[in-house]
């Protein structure tokens, strides 16, 4: 049965604002943009940078410590801004939600609602019934209610797209909450994940990213092992796409079908992020990572056989339990031997409920920490040698940002994915978020590279759509377009090309 919904307005004639803060994966990011397309499908509308939203959204993400930390720490903040703010409310969302269920009200009373992974589109009938009863609404599913990409969305971007091709984990890492609270792998039709590329073309999108949380076993459920090389191949060649990337794989299921699609593919970038976790098999096996590091390096020497410029990022965690000197060294040597352009890394916190947080040997806090800080000086010194050797290499940057009062440079992502600043000369053309600038790179630092030598431009068509938003920010929309940042009802519609 539906749930009807009046419009959400304030005094009766203004309509409520929101908000969505978002901690996590870009799965979270992802699942963001529904919750706000949602809301404004309800009838909400976007809260101003500097104004208090009549409703503050919090995605959650339960994979550390800190997330809970950081939570209930803004939470209390909002507890003070709620008395002065007559008819604020809170809603907390996803992963920690899920997890965490009663636990929030109970530690924070003033929330009015709690949903879950499994039905985010319940927010906006929630939100409505904990006004409408004036008590807190908490509800968690077991299972997944709808897919999320057939939920309204409101995108942050007119020239890039999240596309989720599954949910849920299958795997059982002994440090990770995720399978529990997002359940098992479920996978997206193959068709339906081309007709939303298409019709993200349709808006003007030129890169799409593909998610889930581990996207190369996509097609498990329909017991195709080839389905993701496949999939690669068909939305790198929808007319339009210039641009795909993915994240995140499982080592243990990358396939060489995977790498010729990667290589084969014009349109796939050459970037790939292989989280390896820990450089000790005895670590990997503890942590129950069904690969091992001959064969986590055989993958890296395969991708830079067939793709000699990829870009290769990573995931490793300091101090699980039980890791020895010893085997924080096979991390360091894998560190060594990988020559990863980044390395995502984090210390090992306990988490309830999965099987690592009872494990014997927890490491001193004291040791992950010296550990912790011996890795990451080693991987920013490799990274930023890595970046001086792109120096007097020429570069395609797909712009994201323009320059502003902290930064007199435009800024975006080259095709392997490392950011990119780039200078602008005297009288150049200035591009538009959503075009292309190609110019040669002329200094590195660890985390980014400059271009401060020229450039030229590419328009695009997500510059287009950039400037159609604009247009319509101002109030002035181009003919047959609607408003800027309009909410998506499900799947954007195609739209007639000719």
């Amino acid at each position: 049965m539906t749930e009807l919904i009046e419009s959400p307005t304030t005094s009766g004639t203004t309509p409520r604002s929101y908000e969505v803060k978002t901690y996590g994966c870009q799965m979270n990011v992802h699942d963001s943009e529904r919750l706000s397309g949602l809301l404004d499908d309800a009838g909400y509308v976007q809260a101003n940078t500097d104004d208090q939203a009549d409703v503050v959204v919090f995605n959650t993400c339960a994979v550390r410590e800190n997330a809970d930390n950081r939570l209930y720490g803004n939470l209390g903040q909002l507890a003070k801004v709620k008395e002065n703010h007559p008819g604020l409310q809170i809603a907390v969302g996803g992963c920690m939600a899920q997890k965490d269920r009663d636990t929030i009200v109970k530690k924070a009373p003033w929330v009015d609602v709690v949903f879950g992974t499994h039905n985010m589109g319940s927010l906006p009938a929630l939100l409505e019934r904990a006004r409408h009863n004036e008590e807190a609404q908490v509800e968690i599913l077991e299972s997944l209610d709808i897919f999320p990409s057939t939920l309204p969305s409101r995108r942050e971007s007119q020239h890039s797209g999240w596309v989720s091709i599954s949910v849920g984990c299958n795997n059982t890492c002994t440090f990770c909450i995720v399978p529990s609270l997002r359940g098992k792998e479920k996978d997206r039709r193959p068709g339906d994940i081309l007709a939303e590329v298409e019709a993200l073309v349709a808006d003007g999108v030129v890169e799409v990213t593909l998610l889930g949380q581990n996207v190369n076993s996509y097609g498990a459920e329909f017991r195709d092992k080839g389905a993701f090389a496949k999939l690669l191949r068909a939305v790198g060649n929808v007319d339009g796409i210039e641009r795909v990337r993915f994240t995140s794989p499982h080592p243990a299921a990358f396939s060489d079908d995977v790498i010729d699609a990667m290589a084969e593919t014009p349109t796939v970038m050459p970037q790939l992020h292989m989280p390896l976790q820990s450089g000790s098999d005895t670590i990997l096996k503890s942590m129950r990572r069904s690969y091992r590091t001959k064969r986590f390096m055989n993958i890296l020497d395969s991708v830079r056989e067939r793709i000699p410029h990829a870009a290769i990022t990573t995931d490793i965690i300091v101090g699980f339990p039980g890791e020895t000197e010893e085997d924080f060294q096979g991390t360091m040597d894998i560190v060594r031997r990988a020559r990863f352009t980044q390395a995502f890394t984090f210390q090992y916190s306990i988490r309830p409920g999965t099987p690592a947080a009872t494990m014997d040997n927890q490491v001193p806090k004291d040791v992950v920490q010296e550990r912790f800080e011996r890795l990451t000086a080693l991987q920013d010194e490799i990274a930023w040698d890595e970046n001086k050797a792109q120096i007097g290499r020429e570069v395609e940057v797909l712009v994201t940002k323009l320059p502003h009062d902290d930064s007199p440079r435009l800024s975006g992502r080259a095709e392997d994915n490392r950011l990119v600043h780039v200078g602008i000369p005297e009288g150049a053309q200035m591009p538009r978020p959503g075009d292309f600038v190609t110019a040669t790179v002329t200094e590195a630092k660890p985390y980014f590279l400059l271009a401060d030598s020229g450039f030229s431009v590419r328009p695009s068509r997500a510059g287009d759509a950039y400037d159609r938003a604009q247009a319509d920010s101002c109030g002035a929309p181009s003919p047959g377009q609607g408003a800027a940042g309009a909410t998506n009802l499900g799947m954007p519609t195609i739209r007639p090309r000719g």
